[in-house]
């Protein structure tokens, strides 16, 4: 299992202060075995609820000109009609993806173009499925204009846990489907706005799989 770069400090770190503690609990406490073998215990499950967040699996991303991937992993809580005030001002398709803790957090390109647009905003931290997470949370807008022109907004967002939002895009950056362009620490959501003709090929509840899960359809293809 590979982990991704924005956990190998934190699990270091986590390593030797669970080391710590529980040489301090066997040999400055002296606890009957009961109770060691409970602080022992308690410091796996903990050591490997936090490594598993920061896996980064390796993926086969089949590159179409018409699709659009899915950004990241979680499952779709919103698909509406919205009208996008920041980039675009006026109505696309919103589709929403909430990742939880036991997600993958690593961000993916929905499609292959340059960076037409970024933006990161400070903000609070509501809980990410909260209906103003999209415009009051901290979060970072991408919009990746394909090379025939059709603009797609990509959206980042913390949640009530996830406080630390990460992107290695910048404007006028080339991005191709499917790899990583960002990643965000523990709960956290996604929004994708499409153009209004674009197909949906997803549901309320789907389960997605960044880079892999289409989620909809472009009327006019793009060159790959």
């Amino acid at each position: 299992m590979r982990i991704h770069k924005e956990g190998r400090k934190l699990l270091s770190i986590l390593f030797l202060f669970l080391v710590g503690v529980n040489f301090l609990v066997a040999y400055g406490i002296r606890p009957s075995e009961h109770v060691l073998n409970i602080t022992i215990i308690a410091s796996i499950i903990l050591y490997l609820a936090i490594l598993q967040f920061f896996r980064n699996p390796h993926i086969v991303v089949s590159n179409n000109g018409k699709h659009i991937l899915a950004p990241a992993d979680g499952k779709v809580v919103v698909i509406e009609k919205t009208m996008e005030n920041e980039f675009f001002n006026d109505e696309r398709i919103q589709i929403s993806i909430f990742m939880s803790p036991t997600n993958v957090h690593v961000n993916r390109a929905p499609l292959t173009g340059f960076v037409k647009y970024f933006k990161y905003h400070p903000g609070k931290y509501r809980v990410a499925w909260h209906p103003k997470s999209s415009t009051d949370n901290e979060r970072t807008t991408m919009v990746v204009s394909s090379p025939t022109g059709i603009d797609v907004l990509v959206r980042q967002i913390a949640g009530a846990m996830a406080r630390r939002i990460k992107w290695y895009v910048a404007e006028g950056s080339e991005i191709e489907q499917g790899h990583e362009y960002g990643f965000i620490k523990f709960g956290s959501r996604v929004d994708v706005f499409l153009p209004l003709d674009a197909t949906v090929l997803v549901h309320h509840g789907t389960k997605t799989k960044g880079g892999r899960t289409v989620l909809a359809e472009l009327a006019t293809p793009f060159v790959v």
